[in-house]
């Protein structure tokens, strides 16, 4: 029996979380691409420490959602997986768009962009793909696409920053000697590496820290 893999195109309702309020007293926007597992609303809690009134969150939400562990309690989401890889990034790059659309965001706030293990490979698409220019590009704990080419962050002017744990489970020495390799062929030898003693997990006073330089 033959069978045969179509495709149909349909309009989606998708969620995505945001912290705090944009106001005229905002200098911040952060957009921050969850790791596998995350759900977008409590991937927020990572930012809660930043200054409400100067820091803004948006946190898209993958659009594949699947029970976790043997009890089927908590939920989690999933951006990619190795099947119809650049298909479904497409998806996802529409999906931001029309966030940043709804957002409407004032161009003259600082925009940050990150991406934590999973959700690097989504933002750094993205930037390429949109040529979406940000004043800050964090790469927390997470690998970097190998289709990405410096000549796709040739307009970039950003500061970008490689943060991972020492104590990472998934990422041991040679991997990230391997992604450090990528982010400074990438961008021309201008990241900031910046190790934490720690697991695979978010480093919210690193991020504190990246707040504001």
């Amino acid at each position: 029996m033959d069978s045969t893999e179509k495709e149909i195109f349909y309009t989606a309702t998708k969620p995505y979380s945001t912290l705090n309020t944009l106001t005229e007293n905002t200098k911040n926007v952060w957009f921050v691409c969850h790791g596998m597992g995350h759900l977008s609303r409590y991937f927020l809690r990572y930012f809660k420490n930043l200054n409400a009134d100067e820091n803004y969150i948006i946190a898209p939400q993958a659009p594949s959602l699947y029970y976790q562990g043997v009890t089927f309690k908590h939920v989690g989401a999933s951006w990619l997986t190795r099947e119809n890889t650049m298909k479904e990034t497409e998806n996802i790059m529409q999906y931001f768009d029309a966030i940043f659309e709804a957002e409407n965001l004032p161009s003259h706030l600082k925009l940050n962009i990150m991406g934590y293990s999973q959700g690097v490979s989504v933002a750094m698409r993205y930037i390429a793909k949109r040529q979406l220019q940000c004043s800050q590009l964090i790469l927390h704990s997470g690998g970097i696409p190998k289709e990405l080419k410096a000549s796709d962050f040739k307009f970039l002017n950003a500061k970008v920053s490689l943060v991972y744990g020492t104590k990472d489970e998934y990422l041991n020495a040679e991997r990230m000697a391997y992604e450090t390799e990528r982010a400074n062929e990438l961008f021309k030898d201008e990241v900031s590496i910046l190790p934490f003693d720690g697991v695979h997990e978010v480093n919210s006073e690193i991020i504190g820290s990246l707040a504001y330089t």
